[in-house]
């Protein structure tokens, strides 16, 4: 069934109480547009149903994130490893969930696929948790008759996704951050303990230093303009979330430059190179063509350019097009050689999904490294630079007090 994409399902869920075939009291959960076709899902169930009420949306919880997904998709797959019924797998997960907002996700699709919808509709119809690539791969393993290996594919790739992820933005986090409480300390400085230093020298009678004068007048900058500027800060700051959604041309263009920025736009560019490895790898190994595939992997890679060359990759393909061929034409420039070579290497030995996951190792490993390196590398400066700024604050205050001190 086709859906938009991006809107989650307008189905409600229901909870019922009733008799089945042979008479015996049962309950449970079934999601529905309305009242009269979730009793249509129970009779088709041959469950002649007693009661029947909608279920209010839980109020609290956190959201749901794609850390909760994978270890769905992790524990769904060790469960029907195990021997457990679908069914009760999702009862098992779905109940014993710490957060009501995934407890209500996995008990819906359970009722769903209770009432004979298959795996992969049920997850199309939360695309806001489930994407492409997730739906696909389910699709094509209970197409197959694999769906635990699949499943298992699918965790392992949320898995390493997510820990690539977290890699990548703690490396551009904590240089962040760090800046932005040296901001605040020195807003603080010189809006409160500057002025108080202030009212003291001017009963000195001398001339201050001009490194002492220079922070005053900062200060009296800063007293009087705070309130305009971090406005201006924070509508800018705003300004350019939202262009960065409404505009394709300025998110393509902010793409472009985070690429391009030293050191932290090397780990960007590995770190996007590592993730269309990877998905590639993962549709290609679970049997999905590689045309249908390259909508998931351009959705996949996290950045525009990345995104419009796969799509372009995808038209070549579809005119009979070697993937190799294609990457050298539209990739050249944002794939290593040694990509494309790996690339190549696969489609000539019927082994693409294998070398494309050593491409995705090697680079979540360069990631890895990079972010390690780079920590190593910025702690000593942010101390520096945190020491330079603030300690230059205290210093200007005292100047005037060790001079006069000198003078007495």
């Amino acid at each position: 069934m086709a859906r938009a994409k991006g809107k989650e399902s307008k189905d409600l869920l229901f909870t019922y109480e009733g008799k089945d075939e042979g008479g015996r009291l049962v309950r449970g959960e079934v999601m529905a547009v309305s009242e009269a076709i979730a009793k249509a899902q129970l009779r088709k169930q041959n469950i002649t149903v007693g009661k029947l009420k909608q279920k209010k949306k839980r109020r609290g919880g956190k959201p749901i994130t794609p850390g909760d997904i994978a270890a769905f998709a992790r524990q769904l797959t060790t469960m029907m490893r195990a021997g457990v019924p679908m069914i009760q797998s999702f009862e098992i997960t779905g109940r014993g969930h710490e957060n009501p907002n995934m407890q209500d996700l996995i008990l819906a699709l359970k009722s769903e696929v209770e009432g004979g919808i298959n795996l992969a509709d049920a997850m199309e119809k939360h695309p806001l948790q489930f994407d492409n690539l997730f739906v696909q791969l389910v699709r094509a393993g209970e197409q197959s008759g694999a769906l635990e290996t699949l499943l298992d594919k699918v965790a392992t790739y949320k898995e390493k996704s997510e820990a690539l992820k977290k890699k990548i933005k703690s490396a551009m986090g904590y240089p962040i951050a760090i800046l932005v409480v040296a901001g605040i300390v020195s807003a603080i400085l010189l809006i409160f303990v500057v002025p108080q230093f202030k009212s003291v020298f001017a009963s000195f009678g001398a001339e201050l230093p001009a490194f002492t004068l220079m922070v005053i007048g900062m200060s009296e900058w800063m007293q009087k303009w705070w309130f305009p500027m971090v406005l201006g800060i924070g509508g800018a700051i705003y300004g350019v979330l939202e262009l960065q959604k409404r505009s394709p041309e300025f998110r393509k263009f902010l793409d472009r430059v985070k690429l391009k920025i030293p050191v932290i736009g090397d780990i960007l560019v590995k770190g996007t190179i590592a993730r269309w490895s990877s998905t590639m790898a993962t549709m290609f190994a679970a049997g999905v063509p590689l045309v249908e595939a390259m909508d998931s992997v351009a959705g996949a890679s996290g950045n525009i350019i990345y995104e419009e060359a796969t799509l372009n990759m995808k038209d070549d393909i579809a005119a009979d097009t070697q993937l190799q061929t294609s990457m050298r034409t539209h990739g050249s420039e944002l794939f290593p050689n040694m990509v494309i070579q790996m690339v190549s290497i696969g489609e000539e030995s019927g082994q693409l999904d294998n070398m494309l996951g050593k491409v995705a190792d090697f680079y979540e490993e360069e990631v890895n490294d990079a972010v390690d390196g780079l920590t190593a590398m910025l702690e000593p400066l942010i101390m520096a630079f945190l020491g330079v700024v603030i300690g230059g604050l205290v210093i200007a205050m005292y100047l005037p007090i060790f001079k006069l001190g000198a003078v007495v």
